[in-house]
């Protein structure tokens, strides 16, 4: 199909989550609700904006960084599953060339993972200790898209459990530097003991959350902290607890705690007011193309299925800055044979993918 194929879209198209409208088009890869003068290839079904991953790794596996057919593999299968815009929450990969495919998901970078030396896994993040965070995060912040990674806990061998990984005026420091430098700052954490240093320091994002309790969650509501908890990868705790067992026992447990809460967690996170968003966490050790898993998780956990859709669509576009289905917005959409807001389990199978304008699948 020709870059300049118009195309009618039509149907219903999900312009908000309450909003459809009957059809759109689509000329010069852009989108216009106005009628062209000029014969069109009709695409026929239930429209939503390209699904966000907002936490995913592309050019980056369980080894580290790899090389560019694997980053195209991982990216063609993000794409394929409906996911046509990726928040990249650390890889130590240069990418950039994927900006300059058409047919690939546009790319929300964070830089590289910024870690405390030997707490976190090996080649994956700059490791480095708390005087030299803030000249990091300056770096990452600029190389990166707006936003910026940091390692927030990880298991300290001493201790044998989940432990923070930097002291509070590191944080402050570094997190002011970020938001000077115009970007965001996120951080992974798993457990308890970091939250509220990190969201009293102007954090505005928390990967996982898995350690959020009924101290912290009002104190990320009142802050208007998100939380992108990626359910399907607390899935895999139960078998990361039972390999570290013999040598890291109370680490073992604390795991196995916070994957049993972790619903209850989400839900009660929702239910205060977080902002909660989509996120696989795919390209470590967990497979791409899994949004729409993500999206039942959410549901599963509680969470209404128009606003986990939303964490998907809507709402997750809004948060990261980029457009939904307006006029003039690049053609980015993804078309379903049922109504997702129905039941969130269509998201699975996309009937068609259009990226830029073009129909991809």
């Amino acid at each position: 199909m020709s870059d300049h194929t118009v195309l009618h879209v039509k149907g219903r198209v999900l312009v908000g989550p309450e909003e459809a409208r009957d059809e759109l088009w689509v000329v010069d890869g852009r989108i216009t609700y106005d009628r062209p003068h000029a014969e069109a290839v009709t695409v026929q079904g239930w429209a939503l904006p390209g699904l966000v991953d907002a936490h995913c790794h592309v050019g980056l596996d369980h080894h580290g960084a790899v090389d560019e057919a694997t980053s195209e593999k991982q990216a063609l299968t993000d794409r394929d599953a409906g996911t046509l815009l990726i928040r990249d929450a650390g890889s130590p990969s240069d990418a950039r060339w994927i900006d300059d495919r058409a047919d690939l998901p546009k790319i929300i970078r964070a830089g590289r993972h910024i870690a405390r030396t030997r707490r976190y896994i090996r080649n994956f993040a700059h490791e480095i200790e708390p005087d030299d965070l803030v000249a990091y995060v300056a770096q990452e912040a600029r190389r990166g898209d707006g936003w910026v990674k940091l390692v927030g806990d990880w298991i300290d061998r001493d201790t044998g459990d989940l432990t923070a990984c930097w002291p509070r005026g590191a944080v402050e420091a570094a997190i002011a530097e970020a938001h000077r430098l115009g970007a965001r700052v996120t951080a992974h954490c798993f457990a308890e003991a970091a939250l509220r240093d990190l969201v009293e320091a102007g954090i505005d994002c928390i990967e996982h959350a898995t350690g959020l309790t009924e101290d912290t969650i009002p104190l990320f509501a009142e802050r208007g902290v998100a939380i992108v908890p990626t359910l399907v990868n607390i899935a895999t705790f139960p078998d990361l607890a039972a390999g570290g067992e013999a040598k890291f026992p109370v680490w073992s447990a604390h795991m196995r705690r916070l994957y049993r809460r972790r619903y209850d967690t989400v839900r009660a996170a929702y239910d205060a007011g977080v902002p909660i968003f989509v996120g696989t966490d795919a390209g470590g050790s967990l497979a791409h193309g899994l949004v729409a898993a993500e999206v039942a998780e959410l549901v599963k956990a509680g969470i209404p299925p128009l606003r986990a859709l939303s964490a998907t669509a809507w709402g997750a576009r809004e948060w990261l800055g980029r457009p939904v289905l307006e006029e003039g917005a690049p053609a980015d959409l993804v078309v379903y044979d049922e109504d997702p807001r129905a039941d969130v389990r269509t998201l699975a199978g996309p009937r068609r993918v259009i990226l830029n304008g073009r129909v991809i699948g």
